[in-house]
Parts: C-alpha cells; structure tokens; sequence
C-alpha cells in the first residue's frame, strides 16, 4: 500500500530546512506574555510527512524539546498532524486545510484548557509563509466567550535562505 504524493505533500517541503524563531507566548492567564528563541530542523519522512524537531530553553520550563508532524490525508481531504513536547503529557492530534493563496495552513486540535484546570479547549495553529524564507505562526485557543485569543505568535526566518529556481 504505497501511496502517492499529490500536491498538499509537495507545499509541505516548504517547511524543510533549518529555522530560528523568535516569539512571545502568554505561559499562565493573567501574566504578562515571556519572550523566547528557538532553533527549529524540519526534514522529511518520505515523500508525504514532514518532521520538525525544536530544542530551547522555555520560559518557566527550563530545557525542552518539541517534535510537530504534518503529512495530507487524501480520503479526508485535510492536512493532519501531531506535536508532542517534554514539558507536556498531552498529545496534540491536529487536522485542517491549506487556503486559497496557498500561504496559510489552519491547524485545529484539542486538549487541555491554559485557562481552566480539568477542562478542555479547542485551539487552532496557524502557519503563514510571508515568503520562502519566512513564515509567521500563532496559536489560538477558543474562549468561554466563543472567541478565539491568541497566546502565541513566533516570527520564524530560515537559517540558509532557499534556492531559488531558475
């Protein structure tokens, strides 16, 4: 059963290659939002997936390590995934779509409430590509208010920029 790349799984070789990011996220409600700086490897796992592993120190947290995979599921029709750190028990199962510039993929998923202990929220990961070599990613958790706050944003600039072709 070897399945064959369509177009979704070649826009995700956007992500391959060596990344620093830098952003700010609020760690507790209430608090003012912390800075960080991250360093991030994406490759691929075949010709479908891509990997994206991140180590850094996190405010409050000390040294951690993410890893986020995202790969095209033609039946569903949808972008899946899933991220995993070392600070956190939860792991986040992801699903979602590509607009129409081809620029921005929604990711929606959901775990456990930032706000609320014991509860669950929905949040959505959102990842714009300004250029090749650019891409600005913010998080999103859906309030008891029905509106969606944003806790995160991270400005990501690829190490070696990308080749162009000719």
């Amino acid at each position: 059963m070897k399945a064959e790349p369509q177009k979704e799984h070649q826009w995700l070789q956007k992500f391959v290659g060596e990344w620093i990011f830098e952003g700010e996220a609020s760690m507790e409600p209430g608090k003012p939002p912390e800075k960080f700086r991250w360093t991030e490897k994406v490759r691929t796992l075949g010709d479908l997936w891509i990997l994206a592993e991140c180590q850094a120190e996190m405010p409050g947290c000390g040294p951690s390590a993410t890893v986020l995979t995202i790969g095209y599921d033609p039946s569903k029709g949808k972008f899946v995934g899933t991220f995993v750190a070392s600070m956190m028990t939860h792991l986040w199962v992801y699903e979602g779509t590509l607009d129409a510039t081809g620029r921005v993929l929604s990711l929606d998923t959901e775990g456990p409430n930032m706000a609320t202990e014991g509860k669950t929220a929905k949040y959505k990961d959102v990842y714009e590509f300004q250029s090749d070599d650019h891409r600005v990613v913010t998080s999103h958790m859906l309030g008891d208010d029905g509106q969606w706050h944003t806790f995160m944003t991270a400005e990501y600039h690829r190490k070696k920029p990308a080749r162009r072709r000719k």
